[in-house]
């Protein structure tokens, strides 16, 4: 397999559903400035609908955490082997990899010792923690592409080419449903009170965190029958997941309306919202919602990972505002009890929660660059090199 003057080949490398999404905005970018080239590599649905060449299945490559990818190794490392071969034999003008870095930049390397460019998107968060990456993401990254503007320094201190795009969920959000439309869409009284429950895209993380948001809305339920619950959910093995859950603890009778997807349509409608940490809690904050954050994990990479923090702050809205914005509850503070306290307060504070949704447009301003499009400008050059 090679490429040809008449098509050229560009790789593409996402690990898991976020890097999906922002890959196919990407790719649809790429294509109108160069409609002729050909996609390969690793991709979910949304790039293989994109136009992607799929070598391998994106989900295999979607593990979290310190302990829990060790029993995958084996096969990650034949997966990597075997896409590095694919994509040298391809001999595309430039690769990209979208977040993943446990993968993606160890597939970068070896592309670039072959000297094949290559392109990061979505920096690891090496201002939170394991700083020293950055020597390594040096020898890995031609250009790095960086969502958060305060990135783009680290990059460029440690001799690094770099670009911010902005974070795409900014550029979407910024015209999303209203809360009265987002409840029409979703048949809720537009007078309802109503909480989003978002424990995780991930079967584990559903296994983890599941179990203590159920018991934060049976509780809540208690203190008001008149509260509607909203769980929207990325797959059929988190749903029947988080549907096992309800019934062990014998809370199926809960006003809980099960979603596929339409996350941000539940987010919007929501009065507060309840999300594992992760894209969710910025996603909720750019929707304008306030949010509370709450994050458990095995207990030795908590440990492991609480050793290497560099940020006080786990939540991106907190991150990006350089102070505790919205609520957040680790490991073993992240309680039934802490969790619906911090949800019952926002719920009965409406000044607050206007203060917040005033605070998080200042958040979703300072993102909102059009991430793909400056993705695909800094993208291009690579394309269009001789």
């Amino acid at each position: 397999m090679s490429s040809s003057a008449a098509q050229p080949v560009v790789g593409m490398i996402a690990g898991e559903a976020s890097g999906d999404t922002l890959g196919e905005e990407i790719i649809q970018a790429l294509l109108r400035r160069f409609p002729g080239i050909r996609l390969v590599g690793i991709g979910g649905p949304r790039m293989i609908g994109a136009g992607l060449e799929s070598w391998h299945d994106q989900e295999r490559l979607a593990v979290r955490g310190l302990v829990e990818v060790v029993h995958r190794i084996p096969e990650l490392l034949r997966i990597r082997k075997r896409l590095v071969k694919q994509l040298i034999a391809a001999a595309p003008k430039v690769v990209i990899g979208i977040d993943s870095p446990d993968f993606t930049l160890g597939v970068e390397r070896r592309l670039k010792r072959r000297g094949i460019p290559t392109v990061h998107c979505v920096s690891p968060t090496i201002w939170a923690w394991r700083a020293r990456r950055i020597h390594g993401i040096r020898r890995a990254v031609s250009h790095m592409l960086t969502l958060f503007p305060f990135e783009e320094k680290l990059y460029r201190d440690a001799g690094v080419e770099v670009t911010c795009i902005g974070h795409p969920l900014a550029d979407t959000l910024s015209n999303g449903p209203t809360q009265d439309v987002a409840r029409e869409q979703l048949r809720i009284p537009a007078g309802a009170r109503v909480v989003a429950i978002l424990p995780g895209s991930r079967q584990h993380e559903i296994e983890m965190m599941a179990p203590t948001f159920i018991e934060v809305a049976k509780r809540l339920h208690a203190l008001d029958p008149t509260l509607h619950f909203l769980v929207p959910l990325v797959t059929r093995p988190t749903r029947l997941l988080f549907e096992e859950r309800l019934y062990r603890q014998d809370a199926n009778e809960l006003p809980i309306s099960m979603l596929y997807g339409h996350a941000h349509d539940a987010m919007a409608a929501a009065d507060v919202v309840l999300a594992a940490s992760g894209t969710a809690t910025l996603e909720a904050a750019l929707l304008g919602r306030p949010v509370v954050i709450a994050y458990r994990v095995v207990s030795l990479t908590f440990r492991i990972a609480r050793m290497m923090m560099q940020t006080p702050f786990i939540g991106l809205p907190n991150i990006l505002a350089g102070t505790a914005l919205c609520p957040e509850f680790l490991q073993d503070d992240a309680t039934p009890e802490n969790l619906t306290q911090a949800v019952l307060n926002l719920l009965q504070d409406k000044r607050t929660r206007t203060a917040l949704s005033e605070q998080f447009v200042a958040i979703r301003e300072q993102l909102a660059l059009g991430a793909a499009e400056r993705a695909a400008g800094a993208i291009a050059p690579f394309i269009e090199r001789k």
